[in-house]
């Protein structure tokens, strides 16, 4: 039997220095308090902080994770595409959300993401074509609390909504038979763009 355990899926790249850092924790946090109220017991959002690369038992947990997940989150930096292992946890959710097409008429895409630092050229269709993405690159470390902060919340709300409509047509679509043990993720696709244009300014 499945059940929902998370909210939503956290996927980004992790990053050492303070703005990534705050800018994840910053957003998980406000995520979190306007989240709790729509759950009944599950946790509002799963965040692996070890990432510590492969391994068949870290794939099994966050293939498990991601099948136990409402949405997911996607925190865009152009670290994010750079990494086989985010672009790989992005082409599973996708994998989710045409399984569930099949239970209950999606009223938005899976994929929720959040713009944390834009790429030189341009975003990635990948990042621009579900539909809607937030744009959070004015934040900075001077931006404060994220929770309290009359800029973002319009958009924080935006997010919020968005996944307490997919939780409760979830609730009620999933196949009692249907078993998140058996998910396992897609092997890694090929990187998002092709290499620099040729005009690139030297």
């Amino acid at each position: 039997m499945s059940t929902i355990r998370y909210g939503c899926f956290f996927s980004y790249a992790h990053g050492r220095h303070p703005h990534m850092i705050k800018f994840k924790n910053d957003l998980a946090e406000a995520l979190k308090c306007y989240l709790e109220p729509h759950f009944d017991n599950e946790s509002e959002l799963f965040i692996d902080t070890e990432q510590l690369g492969g391994g068949d038992d870290l794939d099994r947990r966050i293939a498990t994770a991601l099948c136990e997940s409402v949405c997911m989150i996607v925190i865009y930096t152009p670290k994010y595409e750079a990494h086989g292992y985010t672009r790989r946890e992005f082409a599973a959710m996708q994998q989710i959300e045409n399984e569930r097409r099949l239970w209950y008429p999606l009223p938005s895409h899976l994929i929720i993401p959040v713009i944390m630092t834009r790429h030189p050229f341009s975003l990635p269709t990948q990042i621009t074509d579900p539909g809607m993405y937030v744009d959070f690159s004015r934040y900075t470390l001077a931006s404060g609390d994220l929770k309290t902060n009359p800029d973002f919340l319009p958009d924080i709300e935006k997010i919020v909504q968005r996944i307490a409509a997919h939780y409760h047509y979830l609730k009620h679509s999933i196949p009692p038979e249907h078993d998140c043990s058996r998910f396992v993720l897609p092997p890694i696709p090929e990187e998002w763009r092709a290499t620099p244009p040729p005009h690139f300014p030297r």
